[in-house]
């Protein structure tokens, strides 16, 4: 009886000692839980502020910063493309040293439409599409000696218009223009020429080629003159390959200060004019002959070179009846008036 008991008692502790173990175990697994959790929770604390650093990248560059002209693309973007396969900042150095030169070769550069007042240089500027500025310098004088304001040329007779206007090609469809702009002019600006590009693209016959003209040279407001020897210069130049007017004057406007525009208009114009022509251009005489990409696409022997230099280089006669009188002290000729030459 007695050794019954005894082992009735010792099965009883075992009993109670298995349950307590049991009772333990989650309490010990738990620990070693807890410690791997502490270690894993920095860890993947870090792996998640590491997956989301790439979220701060550099801030884009604002808006502003491209020129200020509509459709100008980012530098960035421009760089990408230049023709030349230059860096942007070298297109840059080698654009405005261009620039440089030109400057010192044509200090004097001016427009070559005569005019007194804004209103004459609009009228003239509308008047010089498909024609050189020569014939219109010729032909103006009688028109704004018979129309000197803009009321006076939106009452005129049409036909006497288009019989002044005949030498300059396309009088029918310049005098629409000039009597078309004058009439606006009158009516919705009080007889004043507008000053800025929004209102000017308004006018009949006015583009923003005519737009700039009127804005640089009658308002000192910086614009660049896309005529078709600025297109053909920047192109030679591997400035842009772009050929839509609107284009190239953005593509340039990145290249160069807005202060500038104006000026460098008037410097790629008289190069173009002078020396870099359109079918043969005088490379042996140029300039900036070693910043030219298309250097040899003309003559290149410098004597036969300066044969086709035109205008005041080779002693001929410049576009203008009335020129600056810096234009003249620099030994440049007058044009003659019509019919003289």
């Amino acid at each position: 009886m007695k050794k019954t008991a005894a082992a009735k008692k010792t099965a009883s502790a075992t009993k109670k000692a298995t349950s307590a173990a049991k009772k333990a175990a989650p309490a010990e697994k738990s620990a070693p839980a807890k410690k791997a959790l502490a270690k894993k929770t920095p860890a993947k604390k870090a792996a998640v502020a590491k997956r989301g650093a790439p979220a701060k990248k550099a801030p884009v560059a604002p808006k502003k910063a491209t020129a200020a002209v509509k459709g100008v693309a980012p530098a960035k973007a421009v760089a990408a493309g230049t023709p030349g396969g230059e860096s942007h900042t070298a297109l840059v150095r080698r654009a405005r040293r261009i620039d440089r030169e030109l400057a010192e070769v044509y200090p004097y550069a001016h427009p070559e439409l005569d005019f007194e007042n804004p209103f004459q240089l609009l009228v003239a500027t509308v008047l010089s599409a498909q024609t050189t500025d020569l014939r219109v310098n010729q032909t103006t004088p009688a028109l704004f000696a018979a129309y000197p304001t803009p009321e006076d040329l939106a009452a005129a007779n049409p036909e006497r218009v288009e019989e002044i206007l005949r030498p300059c090609g396309f009088f029918r469809a310049k005098t629409r223009s000039v009597i078309g702009l004058s009439k606006a002019l009158t009516e919705d600006f009080g007889g004043e020429v507008p000053g800025r590009l929004e209102d000017l693209v308004k006018l009949p016959g006015v583009g923003r080629k005519t737009a700039f003209v009127v804005m640089g040279n009658a308002f000192g407001r910086p614009g660049i003159t896309v005529d078709t020897h600025f297109q053909r210069l920047v192109r030679r130049w591997q400035w842009t390959d772009q050929t839509d007017p609107d284009k190239i004057e953005a593509a340039v406007g990145t290249l160069f200060p807005k202060s500038d525009w104006t000026d460098l208009s008037h410097h790629v114009i008289w190069h173009g004019r002078r020396i870099c022509h359109a079918r043969k251009p005088a490379c042996g005489a140029c300039p900036i002959a070693p910043l030219c990409p298309a250097y040899g696409e003309g003559e290149t022997d410098p004597e036969k070179a300066r044969k086709l230099l035109k205008y005041e280089k080779a002693g001929l006669p410049g576009q203008r009846l009335r020129p600056p009188q810096a234009y003249l002290d620099a030994g440049g000729i007058p044009a003659p008036p019509l019919g003289a030459g």
